[in-house]
């Protein structure tokens, strides 16, 4: 028994630093900078009215193997997301979660010019809805960004919002 325990500590403090020591990252790899395009300090405007309702912060974290938000509406609202890609079954998943009581969790990827990403909303009262998301970058360096939720009343989707994001940097 003391034998194997020695063992299982000296193979523990030999690899440890070995393990903890690398930093490889993800920059340059195959699909992780599809969404670069939303990376950066953003000023938030409804596409239907014009009117601010936020800003939002999206920065690649973990040597760019994941991207974190974080919103701030003008009505005091905030939400966080994590977004990242996974190279084996070469979709984005995004995990959102809010101080309304509610989370989204959304998969997908690139189509087209825009990146699109599908799942459910949950409502931590118990509700579950489909739901879909749309980013599209705009040749400005702006990104519409276009959320719809499943109504199960109606079997439509309905709007959930229609963001204009505006790069505080390129104004």
């Amino acid at each position: 028994m003391y034998k194997v325990s020695s063992l299982a500590l000296l193979l523990a403090t030999a690899i440890s630093p070995i393990c903890l020591s690398q930093k490889i990252g993800c920059e340059g790899l195959n699909g992780f900078s599809d969404f670069d395009f939303w990376v950066g300090e953003w000023e938030v405007f409804d596409s239907s009215t014009g009117a601010k309702v936020g800003e939002d912060t999206i920065q690649k974290i973990e040597s760019g193997c994941m991207l974190l938000e974080h919103w701030r509406g003008v009505s005091g609202s905030t939400g966080t997301s994590l977004t990242y890609y996974n190279p084996v079954t070469r979709e984005w998943r995004q995990v959102w979660v809010s101080e309304d009581r509610f989370s989204i969790d959304i998969v997908g990827n690139i189509r087209g010019d825009s990146m699109l990403l599908e799942g459910s909303i949950y409502n931590f009262a118990g509700a579950v809805w489909d739901f879909r998301g749309n980013w599209t970058p705009r040749p400005d360096g702006s990104v519409h960004k276009f959320l719809e939720q499943f109504n199960h009343d109606s079997n439509e989707w309905d709007t959930w919002l229609n963001f204009h994001y505006v790069s505080k940097e390129r104004g």
